[in-house]
């Protein structure tokens, strides 16, 4: 295969590439200051603020990336009826993104993170959030939304965005994956702990090592790769999926299919911030298979893409044409 032209028709075939995406998104918010002085009051530092803003997380920062990517993302999910809302739905206006399937609820509360940063180095984060499930009425209007969203000019792939904030669980879950294997749909999903074992016969399954190390305790798994294959076939003997891809954090990215394993090793980078770097790595896999891309290319390209981000304080989109660029110089180099 020439890696080159197989990756031309791959940007050429996702152009505009309706993907649907349903999860747990946020805001996630930055103060960003200067430190002077420590207060009087208590050991800590003062912060002088001058800065505020609000970007897209979670889901939302997978519809970011597929957006990015030149695809059309769908996101569904639920949201509080609250000021957080609000300026999460003026983010999604402001990207180009649809609107009309991001729902809200007053029994909800929109997830917010925010981060203080000092000089680009992060001293704290202040989480606001609920993380039960969505109740039986929340649940069934997110459930006619997906519907809609499906039903509006053929969608080729499907992300489940599983942050534990309680869009996606045990009454969301099974409903969503008989309605994307209904409409053909290669599924693709980035887990939690909390509901691991319930996502089964999936196309992709993308847990990072924790993740993994959490949801199978008794297999003691290390980063080598015997350990992992055998973490990889646990989880395929259970949950029936036909590829699983272990995010390694700065070692790259662990892929088992068809009974066949490898690790991607991450390239060198100056690593400035993690945040967001799976919400990259499952956009691009997950057009990857939509577009019927060889694996080996998507998952080279996953790796790439995530390890772009990594190079930027907060949670940013993959840039399409620096991933092109660099994709083409890696292939080539073998």
């Amino acid at each position: 295969m020439h890696a080159e032209l197989d990756l031309d028709g791959f940007f050429e075939r996702i152009e505009d590439m309706p993907i649907l995406v349903v999860g747990d998104a946020m805001v996630d918010a930055y103060i960003r200051g200067d430190v002077e002085r420590v207060s009087p009051e208590a050991p800590v530092p003062v912060v002088h603020a001058h800065e505020r803003q609000d970007r897209l997380g979670g889901a939302a920062n997978v519809a970011l990336n597929l957006a990015a990517m030149g695809a059309e993302p769908r996101l569904c999910t639920v949201l509080g009826e609250d000021d957080a809302a609000g300026r999460f739905l003026d983010r999604m206006s402001a990207n180009g993104l649809r609107t009309e399937w991001v729902l809200r609820s007053s029994k909800r509360q929109t997830t917010v993170k925010t981060r203080i940063l000092c000089r680009n180095q992060q001293m704290m984060r202040i989480d606001e959030e609920v993380t039960h499930a969505l109740d039986a009425e929340d649940s069934g209007r997110l459930l006619e939304g997906v519907k809609d969203a499906l039903g509006n000019r053929k969608v080729h792939g499907a992300i489940l965005q599983d942050y534990d904030k309680g869009v996606l669980h045990e009454g969301t879950i099974g409903p969503l994956n008989k309605l994307c294997h209904k409409a053909g749909l290669p599924i693709c999903v980035d887990p939690k702990r909390q509901h691991f074992h319930l996502y089964r016969n999936v196309a992709l399954f993308k847990p990072n090592l924790r993740e993994v190390r959490d949801a199978l305790p008794d297999l003691n798994i290390q980063e080598d790769p015997a350990s992992l294959d055998q973490a990889a076939h646990a989880i395929r003997e259970r949950q029936d999926n036909a590829v699983t891809m272990i995010t390694l954090g700065a070692k790259g990215i662990f892929l088992q299919v068809g009974g066949k394993s490898r690790i991607y090793k991450a390239h060198r980078r100056d690593i400035a911030d993690v945040s967001g770097a799976g919400d990259t790595v499952i956009a691009v896999a997950a057009l990857g298979l939509a577009a019927g891309l060889d694996t080996a290319v998507w998952a080279r390209l996953a790796n790439l893409a995530g390890g772009q981000v990594c190079e930027h304080v907060g949670v940013v989109p993959v840039d399409r044409d620096r991933l092109r660029e660099e994709a083409a110089r890696t292939f080539a180099a073998g």
